[in-house]
């Protein structure tokens, strides 16, 4: 079949930064679209070249730290990309010396890992990096191709299958295939490989845990008396899914009540297709129990893209008390408070925590259901 490209709104952005003096990183989990993305932007420049460091004969010629060499491979091209640079190792320092030895050359560093990619760059680079983070495909993204009506029947597929731009407009038994390769692949490959992690069998588990938990709180004792490993075990796992780009975590929002929960978190999939493949549960929303969870991450993880794409600071929290009062998201934003509950379907009554209003007065509250969700999602 033909794969459908979607314009990604990162673009612009980081055309406006090109030849500003800045070292340009994209990063982002593997397939959410980087290396289309970058050469999309090399069309509209000249004098471009693409450097791919999974390539024996790349990798082999950055690693040789030979100046001269990779400034004559480089030749006279005034845009230079780096494409999973995370694999060469120091690679933050080497493209230090190329924009300080040859300022003018724009360099662009795409990377599936910012534990790795991050870490190495941002030291050496101090001051001369700008960063950019590639989500899957956003619905406002897919509405440039789709009527809001089209997008609307396809919402059930979005949410069982998730948003990787070359698994979005497949038939079903393609998706299936697909997100387990991405599993297998990129998990386990990837993540288990290039962290050098011991235990595959934690992580497996650790991760359907989670999946089974998406929207709940999250508790490392439990998860570590469940798997059997140290509670620094389990922190160490995640927080090596969250530097690549698998899950997410909120944390709990306290400022006033003494009953507020002050240490919780909960944990989120990027894409609800890996979440989906991890429990082996693709089935359609008459046939499972989790639709609501899965409505609240696929709400929040279109939020932070919507708010990146219109450069809104925000911090996310979720809420909630000792006696079970909650409120899915809370974000701040300007010293005001936005709270958000998710409902797929439009509930007929619905009342906002009254501790929430007295304690935070002058907050505002929306309700997120299927009818109304176009604007949350902007």
């Amino acid at each position: 079949m033909e794969t459908i490209y979607y314009s990604r709104y990162l673009k612009d952005q980081i055309k406006s930064w090109l030849f500003q003096g800045k070292v340009l990183i994209l990063y982002g989990a593997r397939q959410v679209g980087k290396t289309t993305l970058v050469k999309e932007i090399m069309k509209d420049n000249q004098d471009s070249l693409y450097l791919n460091c999974e390539t024996n004969r790349i990798y082999e010629l950055l690693e040789s730290r030979n100046i001269e060499r990779i400034k004559a491979y480089i030749g006279h091209s005034k845009l230079v990309v780096f494409d999973e640079a995370q694999k060469i190792k120091d690679i933050g320092l080497l493209l230090k010396i190329i924009h300080d030895t040859w300022p003018k050359v724009q360099i662009i560093a795409t990377g599936s890992s910012s534990f790795n990619l991050l870490n190495e760059i941002s030291e050496p680079l101090t001051g001369r990096n700008v960063k950019f983070l590639m989500y899957p495909l956003s619905y406002s993204e897919l509405g440039k191709k789709h009527h809001v009506s089209t997008l609307d029947d396809r919402l059930e597929l979005f949410m069982r299958f998730g948003l990787y731009p070359d698994i979005v407009d497949r038939p079903e038994s393609q998706k299936i295939k697909l997100l387990e390769e991405l599993v297998s692949d990129y998990l386990f490959r990837d993540v288990l490989t290039f962290e050098t992690l011991k235990r595959p069998d934690v992580l497996n588990r650790l991760l359907k845990a989670l999946a089974l938990q998406c929207g709940n709180e999250v508790s490392f004792t439990e998860l570590s008396k469940l798997l059997k490993v140290s509670v620094e075990t389990i922190q160490r796992y995640i927080e090596i899914l969250e530097r690549s780009f698998i899950i997410f975590r909120l944390g709990s929002f306290s400022r006033n009540l003494r009953k507020e929960l002050a240490r919780s978190q909960k944990f989120y999939f990027y894409d609800l297709g890996l979440r989906n493949s991890l429990i082996q549960n693709f089935n359609i929303f008459e046939n499972r129990n989790d639709v609501g969870s899965l409505w609240e991450n696929f709400c929040i993880v279109e939020r932070m893209k919507a708010n990146q794409l219109n450069n809104r600071s925000v911090n996310q929290y979720f809420w909630r008390t000792y006696d079970q009062k909650e409120i899915d998201l809370i974000e701040e934003s300007g010293g005001k408070l936005f709270a958000y509950e998710f409902k797929l379907n439009p509930p007929e009554k619905y009342k906002m925590p009254d501790e929430f209003l007295r304690t935070y007065p002058g907050s505002e509250f929306n309700i997120v259901h299927r009818n109304n969700y176009y604007s949350f999602f902007e």
